[in-house]
């Protein structure tokens, strides 16, 4: 249990830092960042920041209670594969040309960390304590 929870609170930590940037500075995050095109309207990008630290508030909880509720973690594996399949698509395709793909391809890599070691927990935690 003790991997998965480190897991979950480096997780978290990593989506309220990003959710708190996205919500403070949405324009520097996606135009220096990512070095995508400017943005028309920001306020999508605040709804992710915001959700991101919801998510990572939900990611906190799970993990405090983690013998209870480990199982839930496989909702966060869903967003972290998500995210990281999402970033490989649009790194691969979904570019204008003369557009960095390595801001995606770091986005990408860097969920794959994360949803690996979310992954190993979950295997870890299901042998420790089985639903």
């Amino acid at each position: 249990m003790s991997l998965l929870k480190r897991a979950l609170h480096a997780q978290a930590t990593v989506w309220a830092v990003a959710g708190a940037a996205l919500l403070v500075a949405p324009g520097w995050v996606v135009e220096n960042l990512l070095r995508q095109p400017p943005l028309g309207e920001s306020a999508w990008v605040r709804m992710l920041g915001a959700q991101s630290i919801g998510l990572s508030m939900l990611m906190v909880m799970v993990a405090r209670r983690l013998k209870d509720l480990w199982w839930w973690a496989w909702a966060f594996e869903l967003v972290s594969v998500s995210l990281a399949l999402i970033s490989v698509l649009n790194a691969a395709f979904g570019l204008a040309p003369g557009k960095s793909a390595v801001p995606w391809w770091l986005l990408a890599a860097g969920s794959l960390i994360l949803a690996m070691a979310i992954l190993w927990g979950l295997a870890r935690a299901a042998q420790e304590n089985p639903p």
